[in-house]
C-alpha cells in the first residue's frame, strides 16, 4: 500500500513540475484578429480543422503561446519581425496555445490557425 502511495505521490508532483514548466514557457504577445464580427476562434485539442474544441475567443483575446507553430516555424525566432511579417509567417500553419478553458486553473494546450492571431502591438 505505501509503495502505491508514494507512485501516486510521485506521480502527482511530476504533473504539478510539468505544468510549472509549461505555463513558465508561455507567452503572451498575440491575440485573436481576423474572426468575423459574430463569431469567435476556436483552440483545438490538435492542429486540425476536425479536432474537438476546447474553447473559443472573440477578436482582442490575448493568447499564451507556446512559440510552437506547425511547418517548423518558432514565434520566438521571428518576433523581432514587423508584426506583418509575424502574421504573414504563420497565416496558413497551425500554432500552439496555453489556456484554462474553464477559469478554473487547469491549463492544458491547444491549437489555434495562424490566419486568426496577430502580434499584440
Amino acid at each position: 500500500m505505501n509503495r502505491i502511495l508514494t507512485l501516486c505521490a510521485a506521480t502527482a508532483m511530476a504533473a504539478t513540475a510539468f505544468a510549472s514548466t509549461a505555463s513558465a514557457n508561455a507567452f503572451v504577445a498575440w491575440e485573436v484578429a481576423n474572426v468575423a464580427w459574430n463569431d469567435v476562434l476556436n483552440v483545438r485539442a490538435w492542429p486540425s480543422s476536425k479536432s474537438a474544441i476546447r474553447a473559443a475567443y472573440p477578436n482582442g483575446t490575448p493568447l499564451s503561446m507556446t512559440g510552437r507553430c506547425m511547418n517548423g516555424i518558432d514565434l520566438k525566432d521571428i518576433a523581432a519581425m514587423p508584426a506583418s511579417l509575424q502574421a504573414e509567417q504563420v497565416r496558413y500553419t497551425w500554432c500552439e496555445v496555453w489556456h484554462d478553458p474553464k477559469g478554473t486553473d487547469e491549463w492544458q494546450a491547444g491549437w489555434v490557425y495562424g490566419r486568426y492571431i496577430t502580434p499584440m502591438q
